[in-house]
């Protein structure tokens, strides 16, 4: 029992600190020669696998038309008519932070990059920057305003609160949401998996009865990976998905 009640007290749970690397030369980190090099490779499978299409396409060329049409069914369904020109954003956000999720389950890496706030806020501000130009080149600055502040048919009595809200949640909430969603689920899953890593090694060393329970934070870690793949999935299509949404009502002809 004293050697139980000890050892719980010397086991120290993974924190904030497992996210911060030191830099590697300079002040690029760990995390940002992951960013550049989930660009490089999203850059060249696209080029690569597009180099020789065929009718008849192969398992490489059909993997790539795959997740095309996942990408252009998001921009078709959600921006409407004028959903071509932005396939290219889509395809490109659900890609580039695919990948970087990704990291985090894979070997040498075993980091998700957007686990890290300042690069999603990036990628959120990016998003802002886009949806809201693409607005106001369609309706024009005053247009794009009252499109973005004031449903039709609001009671006239209602909508000075209604405009506060609307301009509240289209300028400050929408890109703030979109980093914090796909930050927090990769933060979360990748200090669980993290957290059952160091317990089993805790208990493996640990000595006593302590052995016994070792194996069953590593069998966790191993199913918990398979489910943060299936949510690294989820959280690169949702944030490409919501995009979509902003830019679609932002160029929308309606509310």
């Amino acid at each position: 029992m004293v050697e139980l009640v000890w050892a719980a007290e010397e086991f120290e749970p993974p924190g904030v600190g497992t996210f911060i690397y030191p830099p590697i030369f300079g002040e690029v980190t760990k995390p940002v020669v992951q960013l550049v090099f989930a660009a490089i490779i999203v850059g060249a499978v696209f080029l690569l696998g597009t180099r020789k299409l065929s009718l008849v396409p192969g398992r490489g060329q059909f993997a790539l038309e795959y997740i095309y049409n996942v990408a252009r069914n998001m921009a078709r369904d959600q921006i409407g008519h004028d959903f071509k020109p932005f396939i290219p954003l889509v395809l490109g956000l659900f890609s580039f932070i695919l990948v970087n999720n990704f990291f985090g389950i894979i070997p040498v890496f075993q980091f998700p990059t957007m686990s890290r706030i300042g690069f999603p806020l990036a990628l959120a501000v990016f998003v802002y920057i886009t949806y809201h130009y693409a607005g106001i080149r369609k309706h024009g600055f005053v247009g794009y305003i009252k499109h973005a502040s004031l449903p039709p048919g609001v009671p006239p009595f209602i909508a000075p609160l209604i405009v506060i809200i609307e301009l509240f949640t289209k300028f400050v909430f929408q890109p703030i949401s979109l980093a914090l969603r796909v930050f927090a689920a990769m933060f979360a899953g990748h200090l669980v998996l993290v957290l059952a890593v160091v317990g089993g090694e805790f208990l493996l060393h640990a000595g006593g009865g302590l052995v016994v329970a070792a194996p069953f934070p590593f069998i966790g870690a191993i199913a918990f990976t398979f489910l943060e793949a299936l949510v690294m999935t989820i959280q690169a299509y949702v944030f490409a998905l919501l995009a979509a949404v902003y830019i679609g009502a932002a160029v929308s002809t309606d509310h």
